[in-house]
C-alpha cells in the first residue's frame, strides 16, 4: 500500500488519531478532530463516524474500552501484533483482522502490512501500524462525492481497495516470469535467471501463506455479519472474495510457473555436467593407453626398435596416432561418440 503519509502524522505525538470522517450518507464525508471524536453521537440520520487510528499508540486500548464499549479481550486484539487475517460478529458490532502487500520504500512484496477493524454500525474504527494506502483510496472517494454512504459500504470499500492492490504485485511477478522464459538460456547466466526464479517463488509461497487466511476471513464476515450489512454489502463482499480468490490462483500459476523454469534450469545444467564429464571421460579413455605405451617406453632398458639409427621417435608416434585412431574408430562404431 505505499504509501502516501496518513494526514495527520505531524500530530503522532499528540493524539491516537490519524484522521477522522463524518460520512453524511450521500458519498462524501466531513472531517472531525480527536476531541469531537470523544463522545461522538449522530447528529443526523446516516452519519457513520470513521477514525482511523494507531494502534502502537499508548493508550489506544483502554480507550477503545471506555469509549466504544469493546471488550477487553477484544480490544487487546485490535491493538495486538497478531494479525493474521481473521473476521467475526460480537454481538452487533464486526470484528476483523486483513491484511495487504507492503509497498512502503524498501519493503518487499511478502511483507504484509495489517489493519485492523471494528464497527458496530454507526462507528468504524480502522488501526494500523505501518502507514497504508488503502484508506487514503477511499477518502479519495469522499473528495469526489463518490465513497461509501454507511457503516456496511465502508467495510466492503476497505477491503475492495486493500485487495485490490495485491494486483501490482502480481502483475509484476507474471512479467517477470514472462520476461525470464523469454530468455536466451544459452545466452544468460543460469545462476542469475535461477536465482530470480527462485526468488519469485519464495515471494509467491509468502503471499499465498498471508493472503490464504484473508479468504476465510472475508468469506465468515460475508457469512455472520449483524444485520446492519445489507444484503448488498454482503454482493460487494462476494465479489471481493471472487477476485481475490482470482489472484491467489494467478500466484500459483506464478509459483509453478517458477517451478517449471527452475526444473528447466536445472536439467540444463545436470545436462552440460553430464556431457562434460562425457567428453572427459573419452579424452581420458583416448590417453589412457597412451599413456601406458609411453611409459612403457620411459622405462630404461635397451632393445627399441630404432634406438641406433634415430628412427624410434617417429616410430613412436606413428604407432600411438594408429592407436587412436582405431580408438576412435571404435568408439564411434559403438556409438559412443
Amino acid at each position: 500500500m505505499n504509501d502516501l503519509a496518513d494526514p495527520t502524522d505531524e500530530n503522532e505525538d499528540e493524539t491516537a488519531m490519524l484522521f477522522g470522517r463524518v460520512l453524511d450518507g450521500r458519498g462524501a464525508a466531513r472531517s472531525i478532530d480527536w476531541g469531537e471524536a470523544q463522545g461522538w453521537r449522530p447528529a443526523a440520520a446516516g452519519e457513520v463516524l470513521w477514525l482511523h487510528l494507531r494502534r502502537t499508540h499508548a493508550g489506544v486500548c483502554d480507550w477503545l474500552q471506555a469509549e466504544l464499549g469493546i471488550p477487553e479481550p477484544t480490544a487487546r486484539l485490535l491493538t495486538s501484533d497478531a494479525t493474521r487475517p481473521r473476521g467475526f460478529r460480537e454481538g452487533e458490532t464486526l470484528v476483523a483482522m486483513l491484511r495487504g502487500i507492503n509497498f512502503n520504500p524498501g519493503a518487499a512484496p511478502e511483507d504484509m502490512v495489517s489493519m485492523q477493524l471494528w464497527s458496530d454500525g454507526t462507528r468504524l474504527v480502522t488501526l494500523r501500524r505501518a502507514p497504508l494506502q488503502t484508506p487514503q483510496d477511499t477518502l479519495l472517494e469522499f473528495e469526489a462525492g463518490t465513497g461509501p454512504v454507511d457503516a456496511g459500504s465502508l467495510v466492503t470499500s476497505l477491503t475492495g481497495h486493500m485487495v485490490q492492490r495485491m494486483n501490482a504485485a502480481i502483475v509484476d511477478m507474471n512479467d517477470e516470469i514472462d520476461r525470464l522464459e523469454d530468455l536466451d538460456m544459452e545466452e544468460e547466466s543460469n545462476e542469475e535467471v535461477l536465482s530470480n526464479a527462485v526468488a519469485i517463488r519464495r515471494n509467491c509461497l509468502a503471499l499465498q501463506r498471508h493472503m490464504g487466511p484473508q479468504h476465510v476471513a472475508l468469506e465468515a464476515i460475508a457469512r455472520d455479519a449483524p444485520a446492519w450489512f445489507e444484503a448488498h454489502d454482503r454482493r460487494e463482499i462476494a465479489e471481493t472474495i471472487a477476485l481475490l480468490r482470482r489472484f491467489l490462483d494467478d500466484i500459483d500459476i506464478s509459483k509453478e510457473s517458477a517451478v517449471v523454469l527452475m526444473d528447466e534450469l536445472r536439467a540444463r545444467s545436470l545436462a552440460g555436467s553430464e556431457r562434460t564429464n562425457y567428453l572427459l571421460t573419452i579424452v581420458a579413455a583416448i590417453f589412457l593407453p597412451l599413456t601406458f605405451l609411453t611409459g612403457l617406453l620411459g622405462i630404461n632398458v635397451g632393445g627399441i626398435p630404432g634406438a641406433d639409427d634415430g628412427a624410434a621417435f617417429w616410430i613412436v608416434v606413428g604407432l600411438c596416432a594408429a592407436i587412436m585412431l582405431t580408438q576412435l574408430a571404435l568408439f564411434r562404431k559403438w556409438k559412443w561418440l
